[in-house]
């Protein structure tokens, strides 16, 4: 199946994101959160439903719930309530899950991605509300059974749904990327996705161009990478386009995506709110949120990623992609601020940074697995390193070199360059030399160069940086080259 969308149709995709509170206790419960412990030791009475417990709740989930509507422009409701939202199935003890339904702690906001065709698009936000997650089914290793882990159980969530306002895979992943990057920077999820600490639904559904009725929708439930909600966007548009040209109708359904067939399939039809009786939970006040204390949490809010991309581009001479991608996580950001600070002013130092933690530093982050934070070259290193380039020590040919053996070795720049000899040539004297002796071993190659055969001006320089065992400074080596070879 195509990616891409068949002439005649619409795509209209909405995203609910669950993001995980990176609060120390549960929800309702004082258990712990912590990952990767050992099935069911952490969940509590609470989390497990015994009868005469009950749900206590969290603050800092309420704050960091807040955190997040502010930074979007949204309301935060004064009064918001907590329903049971029920349901049967093997890894929800209580029978009900406690979220919010007809009154959430956060209603409204938007954010801004860039579209496809380079514009910017904004993004509604209808809501993003409170609840608790659900325990975790366990098949692996079970083949004649299913295990129960209740240590999710009651973990808090906010879940944030977007308006169908998204037209294609690539607008979603946009904006999915956009809210994993501002949880992060708020530090209200660490947006692990591998985890599970930060993934989505995506409802989508098409309709013919031009229509203005939304289409039966599907869900796409639990997905929890950027390349599998794309994948899976795609085959979903272009199975309903098929359903629909052969004559069929859309079954409004949950539906599972199979990332080793590249394909969604059923998995249950899609219930309606009526289907889970919502009633407020009896055993929950009122959520009364006080204008004190949306105040307080507006103090706490960091420069956010759109704000900080614009400073970047405006105080370094960054264009707007570049500061996009600086500023795509916190830590990157700083990273790169703290070799900026190190390297010293100027946009061409501003920029030669820039390009270095795109690339050479990325790419090794990226080849060994690393978050920035663990990134094995500092920024106080790196911004060494550049100095090196700036002054002429080395070239930016051998600072990659330099590179590489301070990533291994985790040396400074100039421990690196004067254990290896690389220092550049930059003795006009010994770099004339080099010259002179290459242009005497190639009198046929100087012959054809003088008599207007220009490309071979490549040859020499070639042979000129391996007289000089690369270490020649190229400005001055290209410049003294020009002035032999023109000479009679």
């Amino acid at each position: 199946m195509s990616p891409s969308v068949r002439e005649g149709w619409e795509v209209v995709i909405g995203l609910e994101i669950h993001a995980q509170l990176a609060t120390a206790s549960k929800i309702f419960s004082g258990s712990a959160t912590a990952y990767g412990a050992a099935p069911n030791s952490q969940a509590g009475l609470v989390d497990l439903g015994y009868p005469g417990t009950l749900p206590v709740l969290n603050q800092a989930a309420v704050r960091m719930a807040v955190k997040f509507g502010l930074a979007t422009g949204a309301r935060i409701a004064p009064r918001s309530i907590f329903a049971r939202k029920n349901y049967f199935y093997p890894d929800l003890p209580k029978g009900y899950q406690i979220s919010q339904y007809e009154r959430p702690v956060v209603e409204g906001g938007s954010l801004e991605i860039v579209a496809e065709d380079g514009s910017r698009k904004v993004i509604g936000i209808t809501r993003a509300h409170l609840e608790e997650d659900a325990g975790k089914s366990l098949h692996e290793g079970l083949p004649d059974a299913s295990g129960i882990d209740l240590n999710r159980a009651g973990t808090p969530l906010l879940e944030i749904v977007s308006e169908p306002d998204l037209r294609s895979a690539r607008e979603a992943v946009a904006y999915l990327k956009k809210v994993h990057t501002l949880v992060r920077y708020l530090e209200i999820c660490d947006g692990n996705m591998q985890e599970g600490s930060f993934r989505c639904d995506a409802n989508v559904s098409v309709r013919r161009q031009g229509a203005t009725e939304l289409g039966t929708r599907c869900e796409i439930k639990n997905v929890n990478s950027f390349r599998y909600v794309e994948k899976a966007i795609h085959f979903e548009v272009a199975r309903q386009i098929d359903v629909l040209e052969g004559g069929g109708k859309i079954v409004q359904e949950t539906r599972l995506y199979d990332s080793a067939r590249d394909e969604t399939r059923p998995m249950r039809s899609k219930e309606e709110a009526n289907d889970y009786r919502y009633f407020p939970d009896p055993d929950l006040l009122p959520l009364a949120i006080e204008p004190d204390l949306i105040e307080a949490v507006r103090a706490t809010l960091p420069e956010l990623p759109d704000e900080k991309a614009g400073r970047f581009a405006a105080a370094y001479g960054l264009s707007p992609y570049d500061a996009g991608v600086l500023t795509a996580s916190r830590e990157l950001a700083d990273y790169y601020e703290a070799v900026v600070a190190a390297v010293g002013a100027g946009t061409a130092a501003a920029k030669l940074a820039a390009n270095w933690v795109m690339g050479d530093l990325s790419a090794a982050l990226n080849r060994d697995g690393l978050d920035v934070a663990a990134a094995r070259v500092g920024a106080t290193g790196l911004a060494g390193l550049l100095r090196r380039i700036q002054d002429d020590t080395i070239s930016g040919k051998i600072a990659k070199e330099v590179f590489e053996l301070m990533w291994a070795e985790q040396r400074p720049a100039d421990a690196v360059i004067d254990a290896k000899g690389l220092r550049q040539i930059t003795d006009g004297a010994a770099i004339e030399a080099a010259i002179e002796a290459v242009m005497a071993a190639n009198p046929k190659q100087l012959a054809e160069y003088r008599a207007g055969k220009d490309k071979l001006f490549g040859f020499f320089v070639g042979q000129a940086m391996k007289a000089t065992h690369g270490k020649a400074n190229p400005a001055q080596l290209n410049e003294l080259l020009l002035k032999k070879l023109a000479a009679p």
